[in-house]
């Protein structure tokens, strides 16, 4: 074995390696100096590692021995400097091989740190403090003791949402888990309305895909075929019941869901076709597969799932109209029926996939009207 692939093979992925760090290293210091404090320890939001998708590469910048600590209200107001100078004073310099000891945030690379030798007793570490509140009020401005609104769900990203779910709990004296078991899947009905969303947005562009081609526009056509396939990978997601990580992750994640044995190969096809008409064959095969899919959750009277030509056009379409009105149909919440009177925008990722306005939870009151 080369040194490169020795080096590789000792990968610890960031959430194992997180929770040997807390059990090892920074719960034995809590529990000896200060053996009375309630608190909650884990690794949620940011983070490839939160997802189980970090790879060696991911140790290049905000990647290491890290856990967040949560405390009761109290305790962060009088005692986080305190506990945070006394992890520093007591952390081993090192952990599993990695240093347990962090740069500044650099604002030159968007506040990441980096990994880098410390000097024993001044560990610059990344054991994080917050409260429950406070995190989820900074995280997703949300108030974690009132009801999110049906309008608050639509304008909660996937990947945050997502990101509040994965990671992992290490010890939970502050009922973590209960909190995150709120965020496990949106109520039914707006479960429902983003669906119908996409089916509406696959109803839109599904003719656009071979219109294009039929001139010529075999770019145009490729591109139409893209935002389709990602549509109908969203409908996966939303399908099966899981939120869909940022656009990094987005086909690995795909890969894990239970359809993507029988639809990667599908959209696979799809995005290598050099021609309209072979796009037009793939993508046909892809809409009856979800369309069996929507079928078989039953929560629509039985739709028929077989693609056909669109107003007689030599082009194939699933007709996603049918399934968006399916769904309008099967929602009962007045709120959520009263939403989906308007036209089918479907929730934050759908109406737009700029970064900062997805990362930038403070924004979210001001998208709130969108659904008013």
């Amino acid at each position: 074995m080369t040194a490169e692939e020795d080096h590789r093979s000792s990968f610890v992925p960031g959430l194992e390696l997180a929770g040997g760090f807390f059990r090892e290293a920074v719960c034995p210091i809590l529990t000896k100096y200060v053996p009375r404090l309630e608190y909650t320890a884990a690794l949620i939001g940011c983070g490839s590692e939160v997802l189980r998708f970090d790879t060696e590469m991911s140790t290049d910048h905000h990647w290491g021995p890290r856990v967040m600590l949560f405390l009761h209200p109290e305790d962060f107001d009088h005692r986080r400097i305190a506990i945070s100078s006394l992890l520093s004073a007591k952390l081993p310099l090192t952990f599993r091989g990695y240093s347990t000891n962090f740069s500044a945030p650099d604002p030159e690379d968007g506040g990441n740190q980096h990994l880098c030798t410390g000097i024993i007793g001044q560990v610059n570490h990344r054991v994080e403090i917050f409260t429950l509140s406070g995190f989820f009020e900074q995280y997703l401005c949300i108030d974690i003791e009132k009801p999110i609104s049906a309008a608050g769900w639509l304008t909660l990203p996937h990947q945050k949402l997502r990101s509040v779910c994965a990671g992992r709990v290490f010890h939970d004296d502050l009922s973590l888990a209960a909190i995150r078991d709120r965020f496990r899947w949106y109520p039914h009905d707006v479960w429902l309305y983003i669906l119908a969303s996409c089916w509406s947005r696959i109803g839109e562009d599904e003719h656009l895909m071979g219109r294009a081609g039929i001139v010529g526009d075999e770019i145009g056509s490729s591109i139409i075929a893209s935002r389709l396939v990602r549509d109908i990978i969203r409908l996966a997601f939303l399908m099966e019941r899981v939120y869909p990580p940022y656009a990094k992750w987005f086909g690995t994640a795909f890969n894990e869901l239970d359809c993507a044995k029988m639809l990667k190969p599908i959209l696979t096809d799809v995005l290598s076709a050099p021609s309209w008409k072979e796009r037009d064959t793939k993508l046909s095969e892809a809409y009856r597969q979800v369309a069996e899919m929507h079928n078989h959750l039953g929560i629509t009277p039985v739709i028929f799932c077989e693609p056909s030509a669109f107003w007689g056009r030599p082009f194939n379409v699933i007709h996603g109209d049918r399934f968006a009105k399916a769904l309008k149909g099967a929602i009962r919440d007045q709120t959520v029926k009263t939403i989906a009177r308007k036209r089918l925008i479907g929730n934050i990722d759908m109406v737009s996939d700029n970064t900062d306005l997805l990362e930038d939870t403070a924004r979210r009151h001001a998208l709130i009207p969108l659904y008013d």
